[in-house]
């Protein structure tokens, strides 16, 4: 994997699960992190990068408002110069309902947060990577449910389907420009969004393995940070637009 000494980046969604594995391997990789989220707890993220002598700071982000997304990025550029690389992790889950019985506030919501966030923080990522003048690489988290749809879950689909789409497109647009942006679509990994949502549908993790899982098991938070490092890092450099998935080879069923 290559060294990401001197490199920037910015990981949304960085306090917990996904988001906090990928913020702590890009330190551990040697790059300045920006750790953004809209819990606090993303300050103790950093906190505990900078003790481990990583280099961090917390950034607390609204990832679904036009201005915080900006002020995000503006600060990684102002603490580290320029930004190379971003991870947009942030997003919810919480369906139970089928379509019909689907609230338009809690649709909004979703589609808010998974993917206008998605949007607006490439919006200007982008932008701060064009300024730098040395491209850079970013990183959605879509989904399995991109391609493989789960029961009342029309909401939390609709919008992993949108992130492959502003990938697949974003990527098309800065190519040329030395931006590659990619997707990773998770499985069923192991973090507090997925055992609330199983806690919410009653479903014990045997079950749940069995069904989405060809290898016996959950996946782990950091499967999901290399696969972020790889795809930001030159190993990956032929490697754009591309929706990888990290899924115990569940969609190759």
């Amino acid at each position: 994997m290559s060294n990401f000494e001197g490199k920037s980046v910015i990981v949304t969604g960085g306090s917990g699960g996904m988001g906090k594995a990928t913020a702590e391997a890009f330190a551990e990789a040697g790059a300045r992190v920006v750790v953004a989220d809209i819990s606090d707890a993303g300050d103790a993220v950093a906190d505990d990068i900078r003790k481990g002598g990583g280099t961090a700071v917390f950034q607390r982000v609204d990832v679904a408002d036009d201005a915080s997304a900006e002020a995000m990025v503006q600060r990684a550029v102002d603490e580290f110069g320029t930004l190379d690389h971003a991870v947009n992790m942030a997003a919810i889950e919480g369906e139970t309902e089928r379509l019909a019985d689907l609230d338009v506030e809690t649709f909004d919501r979703i589609i808010a947060i998974n993917l206008r966030s998605v949007f607006l923080c490439m919006k200007y990522e982008i932008r701060a990577m064009l300024a730098g003048g040395s491209g850079g690489a970013i990183v959605n988290i879509a989904s399995t449910n991109s391609f493989r749809p789960q029961p009342h879950q029309s909401g939390y689909t609709a919008s992993k389907h949108g992130v492959i789409g502003l990938t697949r497109s974003a990527a098309i647009d800065y190519a040329g420009d030395g931006i590659r942006i990619n997707a990773i679509c998770p499985g069923a990994i192991d973090t507090p969004m997925l055992r609330n949502a199983m806690n919410q549908r009653g479903r014990a993790e045997s079950e749940v393995v069995s069904r989405l899982s060809l290898v016996g098991r959950f996946g782990r938070p950091d499967e999901i940070a290399k696969a972020a490092l790889w795809l930001c890092s030159d190993d990956s450099s032929f490697t754009v637009g591309h929706a990888l998935a990290v899924d115990g080879g569940y969609l190759a069923r």
